[in-house]
């Protein structure tokens, strides 16, 4: 196996911009004056990024505190209404909704964060209620779907989600990985770029789709057959999209096992069962996957493998965020 690579690193440029819903921060902006601080975005997270703070309703110009707002179905539609006064917000906050997310796209962020069940912010399963019974969980905040329509492979989630290690990791991975896809993308990139771009994140693509993977391997080599725009919207939309695929145990075993086979002149017998054991031993969860992470980079920096050394896979994220101790 060939082990020189081009070596892509995190862009050297100013701290990661997200966007975040106010409340989330501990800013007193809920209808009832109140705040919802998420202690991991603000305290370890926040060391990391810069937030940027967004209240659609406060930014309306509806107050705090003010009446809570719903999502009413309205036939085929859905409307934004006060829960006891009925006063109709649909037009303005779908019209505000798409002018602030629009807006966005000057502060050249790389992820948001939404607050879960807002009938503004709420990503996905937002209460709408019909003419009687139980509300539908099947809507979404109205600034939430305007963002997501303006910004397709902006990397959002919700904090409710992120309570969740493994969707959490995936987040923060597309966050960082969106960020370096941007560093290409925003700077005068020639294809021998893209394509040390591809290679660097050939196991971390993996260990999330094979499928999407082999996709943008054939776009890449087939780029001289398309405009450069077309080229750049294409493989942004399918590299984002496969890392959106949470990655699986069975997928992360396949790619350490790929990885261990670059030490098999190196290691001795021992050394290598060692590996294989603790790497097994993630199999069966009984160790979390920053285990046999840390032997083979250990590896990797003891035998200067370059090809594995320039792997995102290896370090996709902060390690002091310990995102892969829980994984």
């Amino acid at each position: 196996m060939s082990t020189d690579a081009p070596v892509v690193r995190e862009p050297a440029a100013d701290r990661i911009r997200i966007g975040v819903s106010s409340c989330l921060l501990g800013q007193e902006v809920r209808y009832n004056g109140g705040h919802k601080r998420d202690a991991f975005l603000v305290e370890t997270f926040g060391r990391y990024v810069d937030w940027l703070p967004v209240c659609p309703e406060v930014e309306l110009g509806m107050g705090t505190p003010r009446e809570p707002v719903r999502l009413v179905r309205d036939g085929e539609a859905v409307r934004m209404v006060g829960t006891t006064s009925q006063v109709d917000h649909t037009t303005a906050m779908r019209s505000f909704a798409r002018r602030r997310a629009a807006e966005l796209a000057a502060d050249g962020l790389c992820g948001y964060v939404l607050k879960k069940d807002s009938p503004s912010c709420g990503m996905e399963r937002v209460r709408v209620y019909g003419a009687g019974g139980m509300p539908a969980r099947s809507g979404r905040g109205f600034f939430a779907e305007a963002l997501m329509q303006r910004y397709p492979t902006l990397p959002v989630e919700e904090e409710g989600r992120l309570c969740d290690p493994r969707l959490r990791e995936n987040f923060v991975e597309r966050v960082f990985a969106y960020r370096r896809l941007r560093g290409l993308f925003d700077g005068r990139w020639k294809l021998g770029d893209m394509v040390a771009f591809h290679t660097a994140h050939k196991l971390q693509l993996l260990a999330h789709s094979t499928p999407a993977y082999q996709e943008l391997g054939r776009l890449v080599a087939g780029a001289k057959a398309l405009t450069r725009g077309e080229l750049r919207e294409r493989y942004e939309a399918v590299f984002m999209a496969a890392l959106q695929v949470l990655a699986t145990p069975r997928r992360h075993v396949n790619v350490l096992q790929h990885m261990i086979g670059y030490f098999r002149q190196q290691l001795d017998d021992a050394s290598r069962r060692e590996l294989l054991a603790l790497v097994e031993d993630y199999r069966s969860g009984l160790v979390p996957l920053i285990v046999p992470i840390t032997l083979i980079r250990h590896y990797v920096r003891r035998f200067a493998v370059a090809y594995l050394d320039g792997q995102t896979y290896l370090d996709p994220h902060p390690k002091e965020l310990m995102l892969r101790n829980h994984v």
